[in-house]
């Protein structure tokens, strides 16, 4: 039984940081693609970036270089976002997703993804 979940989220100053932690259970980052998309109030689902262990990160916006980047902890079976620079509109609610198997790379969006956790909310106040 594949599960993630998301914590971490929580009231951040504007141009403050945050870091947002994903586990997983019933699977191990062995052939893995873990991905990072968030839901604005009023907005649809956008990607943020995604890491695999065959092609490495892959950012779904050039708008979120420089401010978000992932990292893993293989062992822990773990990933994290770190978030930069916070704005007033990057509060949303923020979702890891995963693809776990042979051959997972992060997909061309969230469609792509295989696994969802329940979100966890991030609220930047100006």
């Amino acid at each position: 039984d594949v599960q993630l979940q998301a914590s971490g989220g929580g009231l951040v100053q504007a141009g403050g940081s945050l870091r947002l932690s994903c586990a997983a259970s019933g699977f191990t980052f062995d052939d893995y693609a873990i991905g990072w998309f968030r839901q604005a109030p009023g907005k649809e689902r956008e990607g943020i970036l995604c890491i695999d262990n065959l092609v490495g990160i892959k950012y779904y916006s050039d708008s979120m270089k420089g401010r978000f980047t992932i990292s893993t902890d293989n062992a822990k079976n773990t990933a994290y976002l770190q978030m930069n620079s916070q704005r007033p509109e990057d509060t949303a609610v923020y979702y890891c997703a995963a693809q776990a198997g042979y051959g997972s790379v992060c997909p061309r969006d969230a469609n792509g993804m295989d696994y969802w956790g329940k979100g966890t909310l991030v609220t930047v106040s100006s």
